[in-house]
């Protein structure tokens, strides 16, 4: 399907008032209505949601948006429905009663709805997959896309299972979503979606409106100490994230006592105090929210003018997404980071997860006994773990390529008897260990690093600053060098290269004399670049797709 600029920026415009197109929009809604699979990497408030929005009112069908917040669905379904019938937006969620779901359905049913809003849970649900297939779905959008990444620091197992549901509802057009997504994150979303042949964009990481900072620290209670201080003196509203649910306790009636109007946020909250949290800070009548990292997704609030790190966070994936949700007005927003080398050891420990052989084999028995597949509610009852157990080790067991997972149930593949099976998931547990380990070196780099920490930061993400930026603290202070860039000695960034023991991977960063390389199996490491070429550690080989 073709469609000329003209037209689209007329939709655009006539559709949702948009007067122009940002970066990488245009080329995506082109690639969508022409039914290629698209994966976009682009910060909140870029314009991911203009992609399939405008994309879907050119199409005939509706857009299924799958999306992990029942809140975030409510705001961009409010956003839509004002827009008028034309695109006209419902959802089917466990908040709707069951009148409110029926009606919902019948809309959908008579062609009456454009966009289709649903949580993964529900998606997975044979009778939803099949009652939406019905509709002729032209689009099926994966929101938060670095959920379904084994890799990624939100990583939720019912994504999953959105690779068959695409085949149940007539194989649609993917557009898949997210805010932050690295390089072994992308190749596994569009792995784990079988996405094929996808225009993938990575477009707009700079923010320079946020002003990066380190604060180092010896000892744990100074540096509690400064984090309070601090939070006090900065303009609000603002978000401090630390690590532990005790944390956000603390912290936030430690801010109360100061006289700041602030709550904390974590997993294990009542749901009424979770979303009291919300409304609250949106509203403006919270000052500061002290949370955990499960709050943040889908929260659009243009003003957060800090956003403060107590703890070092597991990844510089996790961080740049947490602080990604400041300075959205694009005013000067303060983004800060206590550091104590000692928390890395902490976080390393703590964030460990290794494979529990035995559990590898109980579930691949129960498998092995039953002579067609077994679904995931069949197989908690058939063995004695818990449901997380169960649904981490067949996640573990796919991923290592032991077993299928499809609409049908799971099914263990016969080239592998139960001890070759367990040892390819404990491999394959052990490889991502290593992997969590260098990511949390990666944000170690960040913390200690003497160069420009914007150019640490995006290069990460494969994008690079052509010279310091000098707002950071470490331009500011003048420790940067001139230049952001190094000698690449014959290794130029995104090039594939082979070490002689840590199999293939790719050239992500120079700085100085040290280059980082993402290894498949080894994750990221820091090499000197004039002792790779003295003792020829690395060949260059064909760059990977």
């Amino acid at each position: 399907m073709e469609f000329d600029q003209a037209e689209l920026e007329r939709t655009a415009s006539s559709y949702f008032g948009w007067e122009e197109f940002r970066p990488g929009q245009l080329e995506a809604v082109r690639a969508a209505l022409q039914g290629r699979d698209v994966l976009a990497v682009m910060p909140t408030g870029h314009g991911k949601s203009a992609i399939y929005q405008l994309a879907a009112v050119q199409l005939e069908g509706p857009a299924v948006v799958v999306s992990p917040l029942i809140a975030l669905q409510n705001d961009q379904m409010q956003d839509l429905n004002a827009l008028g019938e034309k695109t006209r937006a419902v959802a089917i969620n466990s908040t709707s009663s069951e009148r409110e779901q029926e009606e919902n359905w019948e809309l959908l049913d008579t062609g009456q709805v454009k966009f289709l809003f649903l949580t993964p849970e529900q998606l997975a649900k044979d009778e939803v997959a099949s009652r939406v297939a019905q509709a002729g779905p032209a689009l099926l959008v994966i929101d938060e896309a670095h959920c379904i990444s084994s890799w990624g620091h939100d990583f939720r197992p019912d994504y999953l299972r959105l690779d068959t549901v695409r085949e149940a509802l007539g194989g649609p057009t993917i557009v898949a979503l997210t805010a932050t997504a690295s390089s072994p994150v992308r190749d596994e979303i569009i792995e784990r979606l079988k996405l094929k042949e996808p225009l993938v964009l990575a477009e707009g990481f700079d923010r320079p409106n946020l002003e990066l900072s380190v604060q180092r620290h010896e000892a744990e209670s100074r540096k509690q100490q400064a984090v309070l201080d601090q939070v006090t003196e900065l303009p609000k509203p603002g978000l401090l994230y630390v690590s532990t649910r005790k944390s956000t306790e603390e912290y936030a009636a430690a801010l109360v006592e100061r006289g700041i109007r602030a709550l904390p946020y974590h997993a294990g909250l009542a749901v009424r105090n979770r979303e009291r949290a919300h409304e609250d800070f949106l509203a403006g009548n919270t000052d500061v929210v002290v949370a955990t990292t499960a709050f943040g997704m889908g929260i659009d609030k243009p003003d957060v003018r800090f956003v403060v790190h107590a703890d070092i966070p597991d990844s510089l994936d996790s961080y740049y997404q947490e602080i990604g949700r400041g300075g959205r007005d694009g005013e000067r927003t303060d983004v800060v980071l206590h550091y104590r080398s000692e928390d890395v050891g902490l976080r390393t420990f703590f964030g460990t997860r290794h494979a529990r052989p035995e559990d590898l084999r109980t579930v691949l028995a129960a498998l092995n006994n039953c002579d067609k597949p077994m679904s995931l509610k069949d197989l908690k009852a058939a063995v004695k773990l818990s449901a997380r157990a169960v649904t981490s080790t067949v996640n573990l067991l796919e991923g290592a390529g032991v077993l299928g997972v499809s609409r049908k149930g799971v099914r263990p593949y016969k080239r592998f008897d139960v001890e070759q099976g367990v040892q390819r998931a404990v491999d394959e547990a052990e490889a991502r260990v290593r992997m969590e380990h260098s990511r949390i070196e990666m944000m170690r780099g960040y913390a200690e690093t003497d160069g420009c920490r914007r150019d640490y930061l995006l290069r990460y993400f494969g994008e690079s600053l052509p010279e310091p930026c000098g707002s950071c603290d470490n331009c500011r202070s003048g420790r940067t060098a001139t230049s952001a860039d190094g000698e690449d000695g014959g290794f130029p960034v995104q090039s594939g290269v082979r070490h002689r023991e840590w199999g293939p991977g790719v050239v992500m960063s120079h700085e100085g004399d040290h280059m980082v390389v993402l290894f498949e199996q080894e994750g990221y490491k820091t090499l000197s670049r004039s002792a790779v070429i003295e003792h020829d550690l690395l060949t260059t080989v064909a760059a990977s797709a």
